[in-house]
């Protein structure tokens, strides 16, 4: 399927592209916010086809892309080739991003550090989960990221840590399909000590109250998912009864 970009509405555009498991292709995005100040920013990187390159300048004109935010770990294939494509732009990362590339130029901040809330905001705000580590050292454990709401157009750019399938077969299979779920490796994410289970639940619960006026989330794997008359709590609370065995079995083992 060819890449694709999605407009949002109120300065949010998510490009809807192609990451392939063998023959699977499970998707990946990225996404472009207009800030308040006219700028663009990238939220994640990918490799843009030519068609939507041209789609996403002409949205831009004479602004510039100021900012890209790259903000999963585990997602670095096209770090790159983004920077190669918007040189001018601040280029910011998680730990793991400066550690993999450290010849990219990288600013001094974060994308985990609390200072984002501030450097981007009111535009945008991000929230890294509690009780899991944003690396884990099994790196085939992708859970966390940090999770970005645009304010304006209502929608959380998200990237592993809740997860929203809307697929063909045979991932029309797995039971996360067309649900919104936390990541299917929580429990190997979570930090083998005490409190780690209740302090995810906690910031979970959290999430849901901070970003209930939220109307959508833009998953890297695969689709959009517009919540309807339903509100952002619901889902979070839903999505936190279907992981209730692994928050309990977890407090049994570690307090």
């Amino acid at each position: 399927m060819a890449d694709r970009l999605v407009d949002l509405g109120d300065g949010f555009w998510t490009v809807r592209g192609e990451f392939r498991i063998g023959l699977l292709d499970i998707g990946t995005q990225c996404s472009l916010v207009r800030l308040a100040d006219g700028d663009f920013v990238f939220l994640d990187s990918y490799t843009l086809d030519d068609g939507v390159r041209a789609q996403i300048d002409g949205i831009v004109g004479d602004a510039k892309v100021a900012a890209i935010l790259n903000l999963h770990p585990f997602h670095t294939i096209h770090c790159e080739w983004m920077h190669e494509s918007y040189p001018e732009a601040e280029l910011f990362g998680t730990a793991r991003h400066v550690d993999k590339f450290p010849a990219l130029p990288w600013q001094e901040m974060r994308c985990e550090d609390d200072a984002m809330n501030e450097r981007f905001g009111p535009d945008l705000t991000f929230s890294v989960p509690r009780g899991v580590p944003l690396v884990s050292e099994d790196e085939s454990v992708h859970f966390s990221s940090v999770l970005a709401l645009h304010r304006p157009s209502g929608t959380i750019h998200v990237d592993d840590t809740f997860v929203y399938l809307d697929k063909g077969f045979p991932l029309s299979l797995l039971p996360m399909i067309k649900r919104l779920s936390f990541h299917p490796t929580l429990a190997k994410a979570l930090e083998p000590r005490a409190g780690a289970a209740d302090e995810f639940r906690e910031w979970a619960i959290d999430l849901g109250i901070d970003w209930a006026d939220a109307r959508r989330i833009a998953a890297a794997h695969n689709a959009i998912f517009d919540f309807g008359e339903k509100r952002f709590p619901d889902y979070v609370g839903e999505a936190l009864g279907r992981v209730a065995s692994v928050l309990d079995r977890h407090h049994a083992e570690h307090g």
